[in-house]
């Protein structure tokens, strides 16, 4: 969460003569402090039209490109969602059918990521991928501390992923007390390889992440070739190290899309999978995914069992309470979409992805850095010769139109690469990528005239979200 400092306590909320309270004694319309308790209650109506009315000025969600979290639901998805708002996860004594609901959802989703035996397939939900990887990475530590003698007396952790990764699994090893060795980007290898991750790890290595869909442009890393590479360190070495597959967003496009890509629990060396409900598996935030290939990839000692709700509950979560209502709304989108909807749904973005990266390019003064044929995302950056704008100027224009378009840098060794991001997601129409486009192809001849970029610090992205 983001972290937010004091401000000044002194301004107090304008309230609206006609929809506000009239002070009994003052014979006026109250006005509420904006960062203390009131002395004392409003009505329910005005209290909501005040907050109402504040909200009005965040963005439209529909014209953000930025984030990959779903931003649409159906009506029926949502009615549901409020029937369960009161519902805690974890207290599956009380709930035992939202329960079942969660029980569910994990077997599908091990079917659909080809466990070995669906039915030995342990997984839970989470609040989003960011828990979930912490969950994996707990796991990946624990099993390298049974089999490592030496720690913690000389023996140090690392974890391996390329320096494209979420910022979860920096905070993992953060928190963790885990040498987080990040493969930097070399040339036009965006992404952890096979010989980048072979390159980083020894026999404290607890785990490779491989990235099934980069937050920075879409791409999918090759998790069977640095499977197949640590297959061959083991041979050489007697070493295992095991994979974890950061599938936060690709694990809800491949099993659809790209069906003979071979990333997940057919590669034995997959321990663990994660991925984010409320991305591609189409749910409004916050829910996410973990799954480990059996009982023996998740260490029984970071099961914990209570009974002070009622009943034996296990639990492996870093949260306790935490809301029903998005693993209900994920089985509603399981049962009501099948293997084809989410098939149809997720072809639609891809299409949509790859049709705006073509005519983007076209423009000539772009350059694709991804096209969208792997997560429908795409990133693209200045054309070579272009001097008068770069991509920040751009993203800030469009931002003026209404379109959250983030640009940022790449991370070591490329931060001289900054470049612009389109996430596709449900909800974004090839009507909306006309208005896209035409938008852009107006602010153009402007863009060319500028003598040169406006000053901006490289350190500063716009609006990039995961």
């Amino acid at each position: 969460m983001s972290l937010h400092k004091g401000t000044d306590t002194a301004r107090n909320i304008a309230v609206n003569p006609f929809f506000g309270e009239a002070d009994p004694v003052a014979g006026r319309t109250t006005a509420p402090p904006k960062h203390k308790l009131p002395d004392g209650p409003m009505s329910p109506h005005a209290a909501y039209q005040i907050v109402h009315d504040e909200l009005m000025l965040d963005g439209n969600s529909r014209l953000n490109l930025a984030t990959f979290v779903t931003t649409w639901m159906e009506p029926q998805a949502g009615v549901l969602m409020a029937e369960c708002a009161d519902k805690n996860m974890i207290d599956k004594d009380e709930y035992p059918r939202t329960a079942e609901l969660e029980r569910r959802c994990v077997s599908i989703l091990a079917d659909l990521w080809n466990a070995p035996d669906p039915s030995a397939a342990v997984g839970c939900s989470t609040t989003g991928s960011s828990e979930a990887c912490m969950l994996a990475g707990m796991a990946l530590k624990r099993r390298w501390m049974r089999r490592t003698p030496a720690y913690p007396a000389t023996a140090r952790p690392n974890l391996v992923m390329g320096a494209n990764v979420q910022v979860c699994w920096e905070k993992f090893c953060a928190f963790w007390e885990v040498e987080a060795r990040l493969a930097p980007m070399d040339g036009d290898r965006l992404h952890l390889d096979a010989d980048a991750a072979l390159a980083l790890c020894d026999e404290n290595t607890i785990g490779v992440v491989a990235v099934l869909g980069s937050t920075f442009d879409g791409s999918y890393e090759p998790v069977a070739e640095i499977c197949a590479a640590l297959d061959a360190y083991e041979e050489r070495t007697g070493t295992h190290i095991p994979v974890h597959v950061d599938g936060a967003s690709g694990g809800m496009i491949a099993p659809f899309l790209d069906e003979d890509l071979v990333w997940d629990f057919r590669l034995p060396r997959v321990a663990s999978i994660n991925t984010s409900g409320h991305k591609y598996g189409l749910v409004y935030p916050g829910v996410g995914w973990a799954l480990w290939r059996d009982a023996e990839a998740l260490p029984e000692e970071l099961v914990f069992r209570v009974n002070y709700l009622g009943g034996d509950m296990p639990t492996f979560a870093l949260n306790f309470s935490r809301p029903g209502a998005q693993v209900v709304a994920q089985y509603y989108n399981f049962l009501r979409l099948g293997k084809d909807g989410y098939r149809a749904v997720q072809q639609a973005s891809r299409d949509v992805a790859m049709s705006l990266s073509a005519r983007i390019a076209k423009l000539g003064d772009f350059r694709l850095v991804t096209e969208g044929d792997q997560l429908p995302v795409f990133a693209f950056t200045t054309a070579p010769g272009v001097e008068n704008f770069d991509v920040f100027d751009v993203s800030r224009r469009l931002r003026e139109h209404g379109w959250l378009v983030p640009a940022y840098t790449y991370p070591a060794d490329r931060q001289d690469l900054a470049v612009l991001r389109v996430v596709v997601r449900n909800g974004f129409s090839e009507d909306l990528a006309d208005l896209l486009m035409d938008d852009l192809t107006r602010l153009l001849p402007e863009l060319r005239r500028q003598p040169h970029p406006l000053n901006r610090p490289e350190s500063v992205a716009t609006a990039f979200h995961h």
